[in-house]
């Protein structure tokens, strides 16, 4: 690309952020209440018309191709609630915690302009719950959306402007790059005051490497393991919901599923009448050629079978699966780089593994993530609470979900405590800073009063007690 090409850049970024500076100095002033007010407002005027989420759900699937409409609904109507719920009783302005006994009192201030990168997958949903996240700091966000679903992203973002117009704020609190490129994201990045990058590992990278302070967040490789002890049936009833929600295109869907060999062969019944179809040897060969034509040279994933439904996938990979197949599964042993069937897939097929004992499933979700989506997450079926906490213990991974469906728990849910996000920090296994989901704190910065409390210096006699020195 040419200089001048670059200074235009330089020059259309600079005009959003000094458009968003100005409108977040106003908010800055904005008092709890008003916070508040508009966080909710955003939920409530976009999230529970039926009609303008079905429009959106649409209008995203229409542009995208990714996904299908009604799991769009349910992010909108669902997840966003969700955020709403976990910040409405907390304080985002001014003295928010004191600490007598320490002397400490700490007070809250927005960071100013978030660099919003939004994943093509998350084109709809993503701004909305960025936006709740924004209003109740006091901060101002500009969207760089994903070329491919730009246009969602710029309509979701005229929608929140206007919701800040009903409700007498400035507009300008939200824009959005309309004609996405790299340069223009990279320029974003260099210019804001905070990066907030959900997306592929390019994208977080480029984040960290952009010299302003982010929050990036690891690619997904979410494994299952299903212990001898679980419940095959709820088990299976949990990997399909969170395989098939959005048709997989988001980033905790299950990737591989480890079974214990003792139930092996009674999981894999469970598996069919749950509409799993197991591919053949040469099934699996054709299915591989489709989802990374490339490989050994690369891992590259073919973008015409990221969360598209399964008929696409079968032709692509030209095999005949039966009417109800939801999802495809592919035995493997091999772990790591020796087959792109241990990484992540964004479509609905499954690795399917077998495991003998807990370690044996431990050693394989901890070689595959390393290899992809290394920090992210994984699950388990068992009934016995000890094998939950040791699977917590020795994989590499910030989140474990127990029983439950991960891609419907990782990011919040109404059956669990996991604070509602869409983003998902992987600690610096996922070479990320951050080891939890992104939520309110993020979005803020602390200013610390310290006061002069009595002396508390222990004598060495008290600071050293209970130590044997050698």
């Amino acid at each position: 690309m040419n200089t001048e090409n670059k200074v235009d850049a330089k020059g259309y970024v600079a005009g959003l952020v000094k458009r968003g500076r100005a409108a977040q100095k106003i908010a800055e002033g904005f008092s709890q209440k008003k916070c508040d007010e508009l966080a909710a407002a955003i939920t409530y005027e976009i999230c529970t018309n039926d009609a303008l989420v079905k429009e959106i759900a649409e209008f995203a699937y229409e542009e995208c191709r990714l996904g299908d409409v009604q799991s769009k609904i349910a992010k909108l109507t669902g997840k966003c609630r969700g955020v709403w719920y976990d910040m409405k009783p907390l304080k985002s302005v001014g003295i928010v915690e004191e600490i007598p006994d320490k002397g400490l009192l700490r007070i809250v201030k927005p960071v100013g302009v978030i660099a919003n990168l939004v994943p093509s997958t998350q084109g709809e949903m993503h701004p909305v719950i960025q936006a709740i996240f924004v209003a109740k700091t006091r901060n101002a966000t500009i969207f760089a959306p994903h070329p491919r679903s730009k246009k969602t992203t710029a309509k979701v973002t005229d929608l929140i402007r206007g919701v800040m117009k009903k409700y007498d704020a400035p507009e300008d609190l939200f824009l959005c790059i309309e004609n996405p490129s790299i340069e223009l994201t990279t320029e974003l990045m260099r210019q804001s005051d905070l990066v907030i990058a959900t997306g592929g590992q390019g994208m977080v990278r480029a984040a960290y490497s952009s010299g302003t302070p982010a929050f990036g967040v690891g690619a997904g490789n979410s494994h299952v393991i299903v212990e001898k002890t679980a419940d095959l049936e709820k088990a299976m009833a949990c990997i399909k919901v969170s395989k098939i929600f959005d048709l997989a295109a988001g980033c905790s869907c299950d990737n591989s599923i480890l079974v214990q060999e003792d139930v092996y062969d009674a999981f894999l019944e469970v598996a069919k009448n749950f509409g799993a179809y197991k591919l053949n040897a040469e099934e699996k060969a054709k299915v591989q050629k489709a989802i990374w034509p490339e490989w050994p040279q690369n891992n590259i994933i073919n973008r015409d079978i990221v969360a598209s439904p399964i008929e696409n996938i079968a032709n692509i990979a030209g095999i005949t699966v039966p009417e109800d197949t939801v999802m495809l599964l592919a035995e493997e042993d091999k772990t790591g780089p020796e087959t792109p069937f241990a990484g992540e897939k964004m479509c609905l097929v499954s690795t399917l593994y077998k495991f003998r004992n807990i370690e044996d499933a431990i050693r394989i979700t901890n070689e595959n993530q390393a290899y992809s989506g290394a920090g992210h997450s994984c699950a388990i079926h068992t009934k016995n609470e000890d094998i939950v906490n040791k699977v917590a213990l020795e994989t590499y991974t910030t989140r474990v979900v127990a029983g439950q469906s991960v891609a419907g728990t990782n990011g919040g849910s109404w059956t669990s405590g996991m604070p509602f996000t869409s983003s998902l920090g992987c600690g610096t296994w996922g070479g990320n800073i951050c080891s939890e989901n992104i939520t309110l704190k993020h979005y803020l910065n602390n200013t610390w009063v310290i006061r002069e409390i009595p002396d508390h210096k222990p004598t060495d006699e008290e600071l050293f007690a209970g130590f044997n020195p050698r």
